[in-house]
């Protein structure tokens, strides 16, 4: 996969530090979902709401285009011989309506925008704080991300605006006899074109809502994070979309997917976009900071590294050290086994048992004793205790007044 430029050190994370991701990033996101629902819901109903202007351009189209079918001539038999030919003129009807109303979707898209990229931040916080949420956020992701979100909406509204005008202009060839050939072949790849573009600027809008970054790198990052994870982008895409393919559904599913959006369909979306997202920068972003600070390595000199390496030394003696010398760890505790725990005594006892109580003690403490000397010499015993002395010996400590060394421990290494 190519490199990723400008992105490390540069996210978009004004109000927030990110916290860690104990788990999985999907079972994650699950429980962001789970644990931060309402707010969901919020946000959904902020991005209906700039989605309004582009609902109603759809709907009046619809009622423009079936309110037409009632006026024009479209049965040629019935009306003969005022109208002796109507071929394609239904067809023409809808190419009319489509350039009107479809072109002013790039002014609804300008709007949309607004919620998007508000909801946007607003959503990438609760994935990486785990529930932190302001309503504010929602303005600040406004003005942080919108030029980035806007310029992807508009050019994926300009590709799926120039899939519908071929589509009429392939129904109108058709209706009207012509050779439908060509017609149809554009059709196609204009639809292969808009379903590329529209992953395309999906990375391009996921890389611009994320990281602040020169046009450049956003426009090769967005191509090198496709190409990287194509298969992936696939899919996640088409589960992100769910809410929608119930629309092709019709009636019950139609409606499924109107409940759907007006509840945290939107959300829904960009929520699973944006944690895919979010799984691959921490994939190939993390990389290319380990490669980063090996080069940064390669060129220190070899006094540079040996101090870095004793101020590593220092500063894990310290942890060590402030934690205490454990015995657990350090020398070998014999496993309680049936049989090895010494008598107990009860209520009464005579001068007997307590003579065989002291023995069995006495037994114990020799058992222990060999298993001790027995297993002394094991790696794991070995290896702390070098460590340890050795973290001991190299950490230096001030003189106390009367000019000697202080002895290290866990009470006087802060001191």
């Amino acid at each position: 996969m190519a490199e990723l430029n400008g992105m490390q050190g540069n996210e978009i994370a004004d109000d927030y530090k990110r916290k860690y991701v104990p788990q999985g990033r999907w079972r994650d996101t699950w429980d962001v979902f789970k644990s931060n629902f309402f707010k969901l819901v919020l946000l959904n109903i902020f991005v209906l709401i700039t989605f309004a202007p582009g609902i109603a351009i759809v709907y009046v189209r619809a009622n423009y285009v079936t309110n037409m079918g009632l006026i024009y001539p479209f049965n040629s038999s019935v009306l003969y011989p005022y109208y002796t030919d109507v071929r394609g003129l239904s067809e023409r009807v809808i190419i009319s309506a489509d350039l009107l109303f479809y072109s002013l979707l790039f002014v609804a898209g300008f709007i949309a925008s607004l919620g998007i990229s508000g909801s946007a931040y607003c959503i990438r916080k609760l994935i990486l704080t785990h529930g932190e949420f302001k309503v504010k956020n929602f303005f600040h992701g406004i003005k942080v991300g919108y030029f980035n979100t806007v310029v992807p909406v508009t050019l994926f509204i300009l590709f799926v605006f120039g899939s519908i005008l071929i589509g009429d202009w392939k129904d109108f060839v058709i209706a009207t006899g012509g050779n439908a050939a060509g017609a149809i072949t554009a059709y196609v790849f204009m639809i292969i074109a808009t379903v590329a573009a529209g992953l395309y600027l999906a990375w391009v809008f996921s890389v611009g809502v994320s990281y602040r970054v020169k046009l450049k790198y956003l426009i090769k990052n967005s191509f090198a994070l496709l190409i990287g994870t194509p298969v992936q982008t696939v899919f996640i895409a088409g589960f992100a979309l769910i809410p929608v393919w119930f629309m092709f559904g019709g009636g019950f599913w139609m409606i499924i997917s109107y409940v759907l959006f007006i509840f945290f369909g939107f959300s829904y979306i960009l929520l699973v976009w944006l944690s895919f997202s979010q799984w691959a920068f921490d994939l190939f972003i993390t990389p290319n900071l380990k490669a980063e600070k090996e080069a940064a390595r390669a060129q220190k000199s070899e006094k540079e590294l040996l101090a870095e390496k004793a101020e590593e030394d220092r500063r894990v003696a310290r942890e060590l050290l402030a934690a205490g010398k454990s015995e657990l760890i350090a020398r070998p505790i014999m496993p309680i086994e049936d049989g090895s725990s010494p008598k107990c005594l009860g209520y009464t006892f005579t001068r007997a048992e307590i003579s065989s109580a002291a023995e069995s003690r006495e037994k114990l403490g020799e058992d222990i004793a060999a298993y001790e000397k027995q297993h002394a010499g094991d790696s794991v015993y070995v290896e702390y205790n070098k460590m340890f002395a050795e973290r001991e010996k190299a950490l230096s400590t001030p003189d106390d007044k009367k000019g000697k060394k202080k002895k290290i421990s866990s009470d006087n290494l802060l001191k």
